[in-house]
């Protein structure tokens, strides 16, 4: 008879007997001071978990999380005045990585959410073009498909007022990042044969507002998709489902959401979404219009607003950067309010137009402090203080602050927004 492999066995008793080495020599303790847990009770009980078989296959046909994740949803502000032209945001400070959940993935509307049979949902393409065309949902299937990693973010993210929400997800949760399937717009203005003078093409939504975008032809044929899955399923009814515009980079009003008319022109159309809103005011009274691209920005995510460090020790700093440029190249961390930088680590995948994490270990003294955040994109534009956005643009602007983000350090751990 074979004997029993004892490989296992004799390595656990290794393991252990490094645990008692650590105890021993304070190790263990060291762990603690930096955030570590305390060595186990051996040999640890036998949970519940492990005395009853689990719940089956199929009991919930459509994944869901643990229900001690419950707490992990997205925000929507208390108290506003209506809910039909508002917005949820992501939260930013419970997850890991660069990809969105779709079901966590934030939302701005402003005719609320509408329910449409794909079977019935047309979209047209016609104007400069040499062939007007419709089509129907299952003939853009047809196209070749392109998959691709980007982030959405809208241009109010945050307000360009000093933001006071007190976490990460209230003062810029309105950013997510996905993986999207679609065929590119290119495949269809080529399909359809642009015509001379085509310079803009208007996008239209099926939603209640009517939601209408001018965007360049040169975006249109470059990397702007049309989509129809978000992370490996079709997209959900609040992300524009059955189909939308993605436009890479630029501020997300202008991927509009239940796409149902492209039309080429010469022009832009100086909707509402492009003159009332979605425009800065400058100090001279002009505004800044068709500002499309979301600049270099970043924010901490953990320790962050809400949060606690434990006990002073070892604490990583975690986060997120990303721009409307191209990649983030650095992200710089200061512990100190700012008197002193420190090159974070960029983790893989660093993609182009799509959220970037970064990392920076730290050994906390106790002391109060600030904690924050600088990106540069690969064009090499940094992201400045709210002064110097002040500076360059006065105190009447609305969008695009993408000033660095400040938490502020108690001698408790506690950590608040440092704007506040």
């Amino acid at each position: 008879m074979s004997q029993p492999d004892r490989s296992f066995h004799v390595a656990r008793r290794g393991l252990l007997r490094h645990v008692a080495a650590l105890a021993t020599a304070g190790g263990v303790g060291d762990a603690l001071a930096q955030g570590g847990s305390a060595a186990p009770a051996l040999p640890l009980p036998v949970p519940a978990s492990m005395q009853t078989p689990g719940a089956p296959v199929g009991t919930k046909l459509y994944g869901e999380p643990s229900p001690f994740e419950s707490k992990v949803v997205r925000n929507v502000a208390p108290k506003l005045p209506q809910y039909i032209s508002a917005s949820s945001r992501t939260p930013l400070q419970d997850l890991d990585g660069i990809i969105t959940p779709n079901g966590l993935f934030y939302e701005r509307h402003h005719g609320g959410i509408p329910t449409i049979d794909p079977a019935s949902h047309r979209l047209a393409l016609h104007g400069l073009v040499k062939t007007p065309l419709l089509f129907t949902v299952d003939e853009l299937r047809r196209f070749p498909s392109v998959t691709t990693i980007h982030f959405l973010e809208c241009s109010g993210n945050p307000s360009y007022k000093k933001p006071f929400g007190k976490t990460a997800s209230d003062i810029m949760g309105l950013v997510s990042c996905a993986e999207w399937t679609g065929v590119a717009l290119k495949t269809l203005l080529e399909e359809a044969g642009l015509l001379p003078g085509a310079r803009w093409v208007v996008a239209e939504g099926a939603d209640a507002a009517g939601m209408t975008r001018s965007v360049p032809l040169d975006k249109c044929l470059d990397d702007a998709l049309i989509v129809y899955s978000q992370n490996g399923e079709r997209l959900r009814p609040e992300q524009g489902y059955p189909v939308r515009l993605l436009l890479p980079g630029f501020e997300g009003n202008m991927s509009v959401k239940w796409l149902r008319r492209l039309k080429v022109v010469d022009a832009p159309v100086h909707s509402r979404e492009e003159t009332a809103k979605y425009t800065d005011l400058l100090p001279d009274g002009t505004a800044r219009q068709f500002t499309f691209t979301m600049e270099a920005k970043s924010i901490i995510t953990a320790p962050s607003g809400g949060q606690r460090i434990a006990s002073p020790g070892f604490v990583e700093i975690r986060g997120l950067a990303w721009s409307g440029r191209g990649k983030i190249a650095r992200v710089d961390v200061s512990v100190d309010g700012g008197r002193n930088w420190t090159e974070a680590t960029l983790h893989d995948p660093v993609l182009s137009r799509a959220l970037t994490r970064f990392t920076l270990p730290w050994r906390w003294d106790g002391a109060p402090t600030i904690l924050q955040s600088r990106a540069v994109d690969e064009s090499g534009y940094v992201q400045p203080d709210f002064s110097e956005l002040l500076s360059a643009r006065g105190e009447n602007s609305f969008y695009h602050n993408n000033a660095v983000q400040p938490w502020r350090v108690a001698a408790s751990g506690e950590v608040s927004n440092a704007n506040a």
